[in-house]
């Protein structure tokens, strides 16, 4: 039965807004690419009313006691821990990827509220006392106000998680700008942090396109930008926020490489360049999309990666699939696009996913997993974030030529090494140029407590997400020096900088 597609608005000051715009962006469902939803895009009065409103909410939230702020936090974990499954479902009918996946991306991000929930420790400052005679010196941190975020398409519910709720625990008020892909997790989420006791106005959805990133970008009230994307596009929001005066946080794009050493268990790593390359149909910014087969390795692993290929499920992510479709029609055309130029550039085509014949309706945005061999650096299959379940293979004759590769690529998100030699692990993780690195793990994002975020093109900012990085992020610090003087013996002019004595 055809139903009218929904519209999803804003959420400005605690409540629904349908926005004055007639600008719209089509939401689909990836697995039958049925059009369900029609986003609002927001103008310049969405923009100005959402922040508005978050500069308001700002001031009472931040002076509201820390205890009270982390109860609000906690409730909200509370609620999403027994909801996780309806906002999984909205995930994977936006997105595409499938239940099980959606599930696990709530639950990483849950683990970012529940890090946000011992905010207390990490707010404390330092004191000092007796620094020079009579005087005192303590630190403070304290929130910036409103803080902005721009979140990708590929986690709708996780990478917003990343940043609000250490946001929202150090008492700042958010602005969201989701993906116009898959928009409802957003409005959800805020729906939550509602009935969580969150005063209207501390977390706010803006809906759009680049007239909405920019409103972020350019609006003198707004203190911070938090990013996840591409980077031509963290480049872009790193200058133009930075020249605005505000601090950044921009994490870019990647193209994440796993050696595999000759005295590697070579079934541990076929499944797992499966489970890295594939899973989400590759649009992770962690997934593994090149595999570097070091000495004699490379036939061995890419028949066993091959084999391990032949056996997934490729469906409907509300059915019981390993891989759903792509996010669009228009994606998944250009991720086969690379495709047709491995193979115009000489990689031998191993396993063909525009061939795929899926658990779904004929008009989802299918393309199946697909593995490339005898990838050279040069091929754009190598050189470009392609953002698709596509893995190329490349040859390495020895360590060293292998580290080599990983360190002259210009992005350095998440690596991993593949052995049994301790010694060449630790080399690695020494040597490599990369932010994330896993040994014998193939999507090494840390938990919680530790940064995430990459080096070189993958990072633009001095700070990554989550963590301590964090905390320190979303708050400013302050150093304050007292003195309380004896009336009876203070006095006098002293026009010398001051000393310690």
């Amino acid at each position: 039965m055809q139903t009218t597609p929904q519209t999803i608005g804003h959420w400005i000051d605690g409540r629904a807004h349908p926005g004055s715009s007639d600008r719209r962006g089509d939401v689909t469902n990836p697995a039958t690419g049925r059009v369900t939803g029609q986003v609002a895009f927001a103008g310049p009065e969405e923009i100005e009313a959402a922040v508005a409103s978050a500069k308001k909410a700002s001031l009472d939230w931040g002076a509201t006691s820390v205890s009270a702020r982390t109860q609000v936090v906690f409730r909200f974990r509370e609620l999403l821990n027994e909801r996780k499954e309806e906002l999984a479902r909205i995930i994977t009918s936006e997105h595409g990827k499938v239940h099980s996946d959606a599930l696990g991306e709530v639950a990483r991000g849950q683990e970012v509220v529940e890090f946000a929930c011992g905010i207390p420790h990490l707010l404390k400052g330092g004191n000092s006392p007796q620094v020079s005679s009579g005087v005192d010196v303590k630190s403070i941190r304290q929130p910036l106000g409103v803080v902005g975020i721009i979140s990708p398409f590929n986690f709708p519910a996780m990478v917003p998680m990343w940043f609000f709720p250490i946001a929202i625990a150090a008492g700042n008020a958010v602005v969201l700008k989701p993906s116009e892909k898959d928009p409802s997790a957003s409005i959800w989420l805020a729906e939550l942090w509602k009935e969580a006791g969150l005063p209207d106005g501390v977390f706010t959805v803006l809906q759009g396109d680049k007239v909405a990133v920019d409103g972020l970008l350019d609006h003198p009230d707004v203190a911070s930008i938090s990013f996840v994307g591409s980077t031509p596009i963290a480049e872009y929001v790193y200058e133009r926020a930075s020249r605005a005066g505000k601090r950044v946080q921009a994490l870019g794009g990647a193209k994440n490489h796993m050696v595999v050493l000759p005295d590697a268990d070579l079934d541990l790593a076929a499944d797992a360049a499966v489970s890295a390359g594939f899973g989400s149909a590759g649009e992770r910014c962690m997934a593994i999309s090149v595999v570097v087969a070091v000495g004699d390795t490379g036939d061995a692993l890419v028949q066993k990666i091959a084999e391990r290929t032949a056996t997934l499920r490729i469906g409907d992510g509300a059915k019981d699939t390993d891989m759903g479709p792509l996010v669009t029609g228009a994606h998944r055309d250009k991720v086969a696009s690379y495709v047709d130029a491995g193979e115009r550039e000489g990689a031998t085509l191993v396993v063909d996913g525009r061939q795929v014949r899926a658990d779904g309706e004929a008009d989802g945005f299918w393309l199946g997993p697909t593995l490339l061999d005898h990838v050279r650096p040069d091929m754009s299959v190598y050189t470009d974030e392609i953002f698709g379940p596509v893995l190329s293979v490349v040859r390495a004759d020895t360590y060293q030529e292998a580290l080599d590769l990983v360190n002259a690529n210009r992005y350095g998100n998440g690596t991993a090494i593949f052995t049994s030699n301790g010694g060449a692990a630790r080399a690695f993780e020494t040597d490599v140029q990369v932010g994330m690195i896993g040994i014998n793990v193939p999507i090494p994002v840390p938990m919680a407590y530790y940064s995430f975020g990459g080096w070189k093109a993958s990072l633009f900012g001095d700070t990554h997400a989550h963590g301590t990085e964090g905390v320190h992020f979303f708050t400013r610090g302050k150093v304050v020096t007292t003195r309380w003087p004896d009336p009876a013996t203070a006095g006098g002019l002293e026009l010398a900088f001051p000393k310690n004595h």
